[in-house]
């Protein structure tokens, strides 16, 4: 029934499928880990000023491909609301970068690679108590590092976590999603969810009680 062409693929597909699984048990348990993370670096604390950038590593989804966008927008909202980060067009003067990549719901998914997903023209927000207008020409400076020679958009498979996901990175550093060191992640299913965007309320809720086990120590001190 099968030749030795046909076993072999058979073979490859076996040797796949656990690869595979093993690097979406690895993340997740990389996710757990970085969730149950105690304090914040003081920078985060003193931090003001943020720029929200969608993940380099994210593809454009083949059945929701505003999904990013939207999500990237939606977290801005959220911190406008906030009031305590402002968001900036700047990613140079920015005190933290956050990234933020929209889940599919599969660990291994087909997407578009190859697309400038991070070229805002225009930015006009307003949320209940502020507006935000700005413009962005071409893609952020640092963002990514040097810009792909091949920008054409290209089919492409993309293996990793099947959730939404929320990073934060120190600013004020060369390509910080490559140079600096993850200050803060959080992942879950709507962690990016338009109404709330309870991602946002989690960092909040982290901020708020790394300052008060600051000040709690800084009481304890003679």
């Amino acid at each position: 029934m099968f030749g030795r062409v046909g076993w072999e693929m058979l073979v490859r597909m076996r040797v796949v499928v656990p690869v595979v699984l093993l690097v979406a048990l690895f993340t997740s348990l990389g996710i757990a880990k970085d969730k149950k993370k105690g304090s914040l670096p003081d920078y985060v604390l003193k931090a003001r000023t943020v720029y929200v950038l969608i993940d380099p590593d994210a593809g454009t989804s083949m059945t929701t491909p505003m999904a990013n966008k939207t999500a990237q927008e939606d977290v801005e909202k959220a911190l406008m609301k906030w009031g305590r980060l402002s968001p900036t067009i700047d990613m140079g003067s920015a005190d933290l970068v956050i990234t933020v990549r929209k889940g599919s719901g599969k660990i291994v998914d087909r997407t578009i690679g190859g697309q400038p997903t991070n070229d805002r023209p225009v930015i006009v927000q307003q949320t209940d108590s502020a507006i935000r207008v700005g413009a962005q020409q071409g893609r952020p400076p640092d963002a990514t590092g040097p810009a792909p020679q091949d920008t054409r958009p290209q089919q492409q498979t993309e293996v990793g976590s099947s959730e939404d996901m929320f990073v934060v990175y120190q600013g004020h550093v060369e390509n910080p999603t490559a140079n600096a060191s993850i200050a803060w992640r959080f992942s879950s299913k709507d962690a990016l969810r338009s109404d709330d965007v309870p991602a946002v309320a989690a960092f909040r809720k982290a901020i708020e009680d790394a300052e008060k086990k600051q000040q709690s120590s800084k009481g304890k001190q003679p």
